[in-house]
């Protein structure tokens, strides 16, 4: 039984009612393609909207997350009890000389391009990252020897309190997928960018060509959340999965990708059972092996069914 339902009416005195989604199923919501209902899915159109949903789950004592492009979320099959709030409708982005200022539901991808477009240089490495550029925030995205610490200049976000901040890129305390955001339970409404003047050509030329090595080395035809596993220090994730004979092992329709180890897939039909289950048996056979801990990079929100 979903004990929030009504709750959604006090919401739709924050929220346009068709901000508003009860009983929606996460499986439409996360690159993984799985994921039982959530109680009430909501997506808040602009910062207020944002700040009061959050005050108003807190006064109420309903538990809530926060989610952006679902691209590094794994949804167990019973779904969540409680709000998610998605803030996917907070796509403003505007360009500033050589800074790019975009709401924390930008695409990575959107954010590539303009960059692009407007001759700057140094967010190339974010092309084909599949997420929104508050959830890179958090976790300090990477791939092809790029950071989001090497390009992000300040982040405006909401406090425990309920309170609107802006914090510099040393109050941000990014790392290795962590950051000040995640420590303390932050919520991103605003990232700014500070990039470099560059040549729109060399710039797009150096997008098609992570795009296409990408292409080659991901198993992009798939759904999946990326890299399932953190990378152990020392290692890399994909090599151990590979060394321990785990390619292409299965459980119903989830999968060690063929083409890149550190991918876990969905081949069309998997639930999230299978693939939690997938995880467990690689950091099983991985330690066993080599004695590593592989983390999961994932975030796995919900409860079994």
């Amino acid at each position: 039984m979903n004990k929030f339902k009504n709750f959604s009416t006090n919401l739709a005195k924050i929220l346009d009612p068709r901000d508003i989604e009860i009983d929606e199923p996460m499986k439409n919501h996360t690159s993984f393609k799985v994921g039982g209902p959530v109680d009430i899915l909501v997506t808040p159109e602009n910062f207020k909207q944002v700040v009061d949903v959050i005050g108003f789950c807190k006064e109420e004592k309903i538990p809530y997350y926060i989610v952006g492009n679902g691209s590094n979320l794994l949804v167990k099959d019973g779904g969540i009890r409680g709000v998610v709030i998605k803030l996917c409708k907070l796509d403003a982005v505007r360009v500033e000389g050589d800074r790019i200022i975009a709401e924390s539901g930008v695409t990575l991808k959107e954010l590539s391009d303009t960059a692009m477009e407007n001759c700057l240089t140094g967010f190339e490495f974010a092309c084909g990252i599949p997420g929104s550029i508050g959830g890179a925030a958090a976790m300090n995205a990477g791939a092809y020897n790029g950071e989001i610490v090497n390009v992000i200049e300040s982040a405006k976000i909401i406090d425990k309190d309920g309170n609107i901040k802006e914090l510099d890129k040393e109050a941000l305390e990014l790392g290795y997928r962590r950051s000040s955001i995640l420590k303390y339970g932050y919520t991103v409404l605003e990232v700014t960018l500070k990039l470099d003047k560059g040549d729109c050509s060399k710039i797009k030329d150096r997008i098609d060509d992570l795009n296409r090595r990408r292409s080659e080395k991901q198993p992009l035809e798939y759904a999946s959340a990326g890299s399932t596993f953190k990378r152990p220090e020392g290692y890399f994730a994909a090599k151990l999965i590979e060394d321990s004979g785990l390619k292409g092992v299965s459980v119903g329709d989830a999968e060690v990708s063929k083409k890149h180890s550190g991918f876990i897939i969905n081949k069309g039909n998997a639930t999230a059972k299978d693939i939690l289950d997938l995880i467990s048996i690689v950091q099983e056979k991985v330690k066993e092996k080599f004695d590593v801990e592989l983390l999961t990079e994932v975030r796995i929100l919900g409860e079994e069914q």
